[in-house]
């Protein structure tokens, strides 16, 4: 997939009216000199405009961002991470010729007396998206001035209306592939303290210009966040990012090309948010990052590179469903796996089959030594509960053709699995690992292959009598797979029914236990017929085809790998809480799992500072926090929720039930029905909770710090 590339140069055309050229080869006058430069603004500080306001009440600033947008990626970009943590924001549409007209009545009013300034921080294409000297940017300009509003101006060139020099004087313009830039000391005092120092852009693929930038030399009034080094006679550093203050106003500029899905992006997104919104704002984001080992226990079957199907799982033609030489983890893997938490600082959740050990034991002579190594360490992992013996808990499969089809009675009616059955395999497995001393929460399930929930295209309904069967077994969360079902859902429509909880799958097959065995699978699934292939990449348009079949010897280290590994950090970075999900057998034989791991926590932490750890959530944690973003959202889009500053106060109001996710500076104190407690939990060089209104409190009340 190619979702993380922007070609570039040509990407930041100016289309709104009275806008400068391309930034590659625009070279417009700058707009007048600004006179003097002001130092950048204390966190929580408000603006006075003159001596007569400094007796007038303290004017309300609304907790909502506005996001002016020209279409392009890199406002595109904002915009999601604005939605992706829950910053309320309006958007303003350029291209849409009935867009309201901004002006002081669309930006500001008056609310019991105090003025107000209806959005606390504002995203421009460009630092004059309506026009140099248009009404509408005289307006907000003024606005911001008044007010104290920070202006983001999602990409423009180096100019110095900008505060930068032209690239010609000292600076540098071009593709940014592979670069690495740093966070200079100002960017680490102020909103991206969070990173750990340096930052590599993207290059996935050399054949392809993936970013450009025009990084130039501070003028007086700039503060650079973001550095790049210059060669030529000099050498020394310009700015990326970096913050230009004057005519009583700030704007962060940002002078490279982006989009929503590109690393450098995703690295410096929580630092834009937080300046743009002072530090204080609605939503919050984590990085996060949990691992589901489904089958434990279990044996799982083996690919056949000479048939390109799995024996042993009804997708081969004429095949008895019993496959040969399974894959299972053995005593030395276990001991593998606890050393490897240890040593990484990471916990694997083991969602288990006991009833599949308990087989395995009488199969071979009564012994099992991999369930009595695992049992010993149980403390060092989370586990979750995977049904007795991982039978498919949805239709009852007719396995007499490929692919496998949902059996019928005599009228025609589908033949479901039973609640009794259903019960039963999530009861035994749960007192299975109780009677071994395993701790496990009642609350969450794996059913095998995401079973009993709707499989298309064979099986387009839940399976009915699954809602049932989890209440009668206390399950509040069951796992769904998330290339299916991205979104969380009910199941059942009882109160209090049991929710979905998506997982993303990793490409590490459940079916291999060595790196040729994933390469040829791989290139049967992503390759061309012609090249030898399934063709399924022709056929799907979610997918793509390999220019031609990977080496089998070294195709998983030096593609699959780093492919995975890039995907899955995408999803961390992402402020995404779904877990990813593999299978024992990737933790057996050649290991395939680890190399991915070692990749995503390695570049996880050359990334970030010890202030930004990664969040490993459980499977209940992510339910919960799914739950509290959808009812949060509906909040939102039904313009139900009021939130404000004024001074050093912030009130939050929303509707009863719906718990609000606030970020506010370190210091920041909440109101109690007598007296205050600390805010929120430190994340990133904030605090930030999901919060609501005290016993007999109709809001949310907090005191920010003064400095």
């Amino acid at each position: 997939m190619d979702s993380g590339r922007i070609r570039m140069p040509g990407n930041a055309s100016r289309t709104a009216p009275g806008a400068h050229a391309s930034p590659r080869t625009a070279r417009t006058a700058p707009r007048t000199v600004r006179l003097a430069a002001l130092a950048a603004a204390a966190l929580v500080a408000t603006a006075v405009p003159s001596a007569q306001a400094a007796t007038a009440p303290a004017p309300r600033i609304d907790l909502t961002v506005l996001v002016v947008d020209d279409g392009g990626s890199a406002v595109g970009a904002i915009t999601a991470e604005l939605k992706g943590s829950g910053v309320p924001y309006r958007r303003i549409d350029l291209n849409d010729p009935n867009r309201p007209v901004v002006n002081q009545a669309f930006l500001s009013d008056t609310v019991d007396g105090r003025p107000r300034a209806r959005y606390q921080g504002v995203v421009l294409p460009h630092e004059t998206a309506f026009g140099p000297d248009s009404a509408e940017q005289t307006a907000l300009q003024a606005y911001e001035r008044t007010f104290g509003i920070p202006q983001v101006d999602a990409y423009t060139w180096s100019h110095p209306g900008v505060g930068l020099d032209y690239t010609t004087e000292g600076g540098r313009s071009g593709v940014l592939d592979g670069v690495t830039t740093s966070v200079t000391a100002a960017g680490k005092a102020g909103p991206f303290g969070y990173l750990a120092g340096s930052l590599t852009f993207e290059d996935n693929d050399p054949a392809v210009s993936e970013s450009y930038g025009y990084a130039g030399r501070p003028r007086a009034g700039y503060t650079s966040y973001l550095d790049v080094p210059v060669d030529g006679a000099g050498g020394g550093r310009a700015s990326l990012v970096g913050e230009y203050a004057a005519d009583g106003r700030r704007e962060l500029v940002v002078t490279f090309a982006y989009n929503q899905y590109q690393r450098q992006f995703r690295a410096l997104a929580r630092g834009i948010v937080e300046w743009l919104t002072q530090g204080i704002h609605l939503g919050r984001s984590r990085n996060y990052l949990s691992v589901h080992v489904d089958d434990v226990f279990a044996p799982d079957a083996r690919w056949d590179s000479a048939r390109d199907c799995t024996p042993g799982d009804f997708d081969c033609a004429g095949d008895d469903g019993e496959g040969a030489n399974p894959i299972r983890m053995t005593v030395a893997d276990a001991q593998y796996a606890a050393a490897w938490q240890k040593a990484s600082g990471f916990t694997l959740d083991m969602v288990y089959n006991g009833g599949q050990g308990e087989q395995w034991k009488t199969e071979h002579g009564g012994a099992d030594p991999l369930t009595d190594r695992l049992v010993a360490d149980r403390a060092q992992y989370r586990w979750i509960n995977h049904t007795y013996t991982h039978p498919f808990l949805g239709c009852v499969q007719d396995t007499t053709v490929v692919p496998w089809r949902c059996a019928e009675d005599a009228r025609g009616a589908t033949l479901w699995v039973s609640r009794a059955e259903l019960s039963a395999q999530i009861r035994d497995n749960h007192d299975w690992a109780v009677r071994k001393g395993i701790a496990v929460d009642r609350s969450e399930l794996v059913t095998g292959e995401h079973s009993g929930l709707k499989t298309l295209p064979q099986q387009p309904v839940d399976n009915p009598n699954l809602a049932g069967a989890l209440a009668d077994n206390g399950v509040k969360w069951t796992a769904s797979d998330n290339s299916r079902e991205p979104q969380q859902r009910a199941v059942g429509t009882a109160t209090g029914a049991a929710k979905t909880v998506p997982r993303h799958p990793m490409n590490v097959y459940y079916n291999v236990g060595t790196a040729a065995e994933m390469a040829d699978e791989y290139n049967w699934v992503y390759t061309a017929r012609a090249d030898g292939g399934s063709g399924v990449c022709e056929s799907n348009p979610a997918s793509t085809c390999l220019p031609a079949p990977l080496p089998v010897a070294t195709g998983y280290a030096d593609h699959i790998v780093p492919q995975e590994a890039r995907t899955a950090l995408s999803h961390v970075l992402g402020n995404d809480p779904r877990p990813h999900y593999v299978h024992q057998s990737n933790l057996a034989e050649e290991r395939l799992l680890y190399p991915v791991l070692d990749r995503v926590l390695a570049d996880y932490r050359g990334l970030f500072a010890p202030s930004a750890p990664l969040v490993n959530p459980a499977q209940r944690d992510v339910g919960t926090e799914l739950t509290r973003r959808a009812a949060w959202d509906q909040a939102l889009a039904a313009g139900k929720v009021t939130a404000y500053r004024i001074g050093t106060t912030v009130t939050v109001k929303a509707p009863s039930g719906v718990t609000a996710p606030v970020t506010a500076p370190e210091g920041t104190r909440k109101k109690l029905l007598l007296g205050t407690t600390a805010f929120g939990t430190a994340y990133a060089g904030t605090r930030s909770a999901w919060t609501s209104p005290e016993l007999l409190q109709s809001a949310v009340t907090l005191t920010i710090p003064t400095t």
